[in-house]
């Protein structure tokens, strides 16, 4: 597995610079539509450019001159930047289809309460004349009842009757009272009911749009945190771009580093196939030959030989 991971995260970092490039160059030429094809040439060459600047920056980080270095740097974090530019582009410009029709619904939504609110404002005050004149029919209901003339005839007897013309007058008022009472109740429904399918109405419009699914868990998140929506998009695409970009630089980085980390078992491999051809010498004779004689500069060399085979021995232990 550890031969495997270096390239592992090579891919990685080829994939995630790949679909940034993408992104970012597409959200470039909305940037610039007017030369749409002539932006994407020139961003993906920079892309690229971009990439083989930063493996070159860590292979060669020793060697490279300050002014170069420094040059260098600062072109692969403006590119950076350039390429953070266009993923933000591109998601602002995808978020903005939904703003817009988001906005088209509470639109929607908004001439709804408003209609509801001036129908429910009519039927408050239907709600009050219909109390004035319940009250009314009180008053006349106990009047007829009332309608009572006393008087005293010629044989000096008091006399108790009610008046013709008074209780005329007393019932037109009474009918047209209820009259105008039972019209109230008929409005009164009939604004209860434009209520109820104004209520309908936005209950479907929040329920059956896509919009309101998309943008569901934002408007909550908002909601939580007090802020507007565009706020909050705002908030979620900078620390989107914000480890878009920058990751995919490092993780090539990092598999530059993978690979250019020597493996230890590459070390072991050849002192081990000494060891064995120097136990096959000892096993089969040897030629005599004639003696030679170590200088001290042959000693050191094989004392420095044995302590890097200790120190191998000790690493596979």
């Amino acid at each position: 597995m550890k031969r495997f991971f270096p390239y592992v995260v090579f891919s990685a970092s080829i994939g995630l610079a790949g679909t940034a490039a993408y992104y970012s160059v597409f959200g470039l030429s909305k940037l610039f539509s007017a030369q749409a094809t002539a932006v994407i040439i020139m961003a993906s060459i920079l892309e690229v450019s971009k990439l083989i600047t930063a493996s070159y920056l860590h292979q060669q980080w020793k060697s490279v001159s300050v002014l170069l270095k420094s040059y260098l740097v600062t072109a692969v974090f403006i590119l950076m930047c350039i390429t953070s530019l266009g993923i933000y582009g591109f998601l602002v410009s995808a978020y903005q289809e939904t703003a817009y029709e988001l906005a088209n619904q509470e639109s929607q939504i908004s001439v709804l309460q408003l209609k509801k609110q001036r129908y429910q404002t009519a039927a408050n005050d239907i709600r009050t004349e219909k109390e004035s004149l319940n009250k009314n029919i009180t008053e006349l209901t106990s009047g007829l009842s009332n309608n009572v003339i006393q008087y005293t005839n010629a044989d000096g007897e008091v006399i108790t009757t009610t008046s013709s013309a008074t209780r005329r007058v007393l019932e037109k008022q009474l009918d047209q009272t209820i009259s105008r009472r039972d019209t109230l109740y008929s409005r009164e429904i009939a604004y209860s009911d434009s209520v109820s399918n104004l209520d309908q109405q936005v209950l479907k419009i929040q329920t059956q749009s896509k919009v309101s699914a998309e943008v569901g868990p934002i408007k909550y998140v908002a909601q939580r945190v007090n802020q507007p929506v565009d706020s909050v998009v705002n908030w979620f695409i900078l620390l989107f771009i914000f480890v878009f970009d920058p990751l995919a630089v490092m993780l090539l980085i990092a598999s530059n580093r993978l690979f250019s980390t020597k493996d230890p078992l590459s070390e072991v491999i050849p002192e081990v196939a000494e060891e064995e051809s120097k136990a096959e010498r000892v096993k089969a004779p040897t030629p005599p030959t004639s003696p030679t004689i170590d200088t001290p500069e042959d000693l050191y060399q094989e004392k420095q030989k044995e302590k890097q085979k200790r120190v191998i021995r000790s690493e596979i232990k």
